[in-house]
């Protein structure tokens, strides 16, 4: 599936007192890209959420910090489906100093869909899985 690509800069309150990413900040910035994927296919996780009852919840990640990230870079976030399952699906992401090939932090993230009120496991609606398929 396509590689989808969100711009971010560290802010000062992204780092730790050593002016160096916090590692927690790094969830933020996949978290975005995921956000900003999903809107790109015109997913607002708000409307699912009402029209649709559902909502994405994080259920796991697998997550390697390689290189600092450090106040006012510049980075790439990626985000590619990289499994799809029936009620799940798992992106693997990157994130990189703009215009830098080395990966600073990989990341394999898997989200299910779940019930707005319940948060109980459900099927993710075709309609939204052809989007994620297809990444307009």
């Amino acid at each position: 599936m396509e590689l989808f690509s969100w711009p971010v800069r560290v802010y000062y309150e992204d780092t730790d007192a050593g002016g160096v990413v916090y590692h927690a900040s790094y969830l933020c910035f996949l978290e975005r890209a995921r956000t900003e994927w999903l809107r790109s296919l015109g997913l607002e996780q708000d409307v699912l959420r009402q029209r649709d009852n559902i909502l994405f919840a994080v259920r796991h990640i697998d997550i390697a910090y390689l290189k600092p990230a450090r106040f006012n870079d510049q980075l790439d976030v990626t985000a590619a489906v990289a499994t799809m399952g029936r009620a799940s699906f798992e992106f693997d992401q990157t994130i990189t100093r703009r215009g830098e090939a080395t990966v600073l932090c990989r990341a394999t993230v898997k989200v299910a869909c779940v019930g707005a009120t319940s948060f109980k496991p459900c099927a993710i609606p075709n309609y939204i899985k052809a989007e994620m398929i297809c990444d307009n």
